[in-house]
């Protein structure tokens, strides 16, 4: 049985997504260096999130260019009040797709500062 996940984002703009992540979705910075930061979410079903800078040269060389296609799915609580909010701070980004078949309900899209393409669901 899957325990934890940990994404890994190599991108430049650590400032810019470390924002984003932390206001958008509520992580805490859990641990960082001048070229990564950890992102964590306690509870139940804890999340967490890392943001690497590639031009480091403490990486190994295969791993110093930034990322390229990543999309995430996430699950949140609060239905359509915590979709609405994700979109507002989102904007001009947050782009809500209404009448979305299945048990999802509704989704919006965002897209974070690197280009990670980001699906938000709240089931009712």
């Amino acid at each position: 049985m899957l325990t934890s996940l940990c994404p890994v984002i190599r991108t430049c703009r650590i400032e810019e997504s470390r924002a984003f992540y932390t206001d958008l979705f509520g992580f805490k910075v859990t641990d960082e260096t001048e070229w990564y930061v950890g992102l964590g979410r306690p509870g139940p079903a804890s999340c967490e999130l890392l943001l690497v800078d590639p031009t480091h040269p403490d990486l190994p060389e295969p791993l110093r260019r930034p990322m390229s296609v990543v999309r995430f799915t996430l699950e949140v609580e609060g239905g359509q009040r915590e979709l609405e909010r994700v979109a507002s701070c989102a904007a001009p980004n947050g782009v809500r797709r209404s009448g979305t078949e299945g048990p999802e309900g509704d989704d919006v899209l965002v897209t974070d500062p690197n280009g990670v393409k980001i699906r938000v669901i709240a089931p009712e």
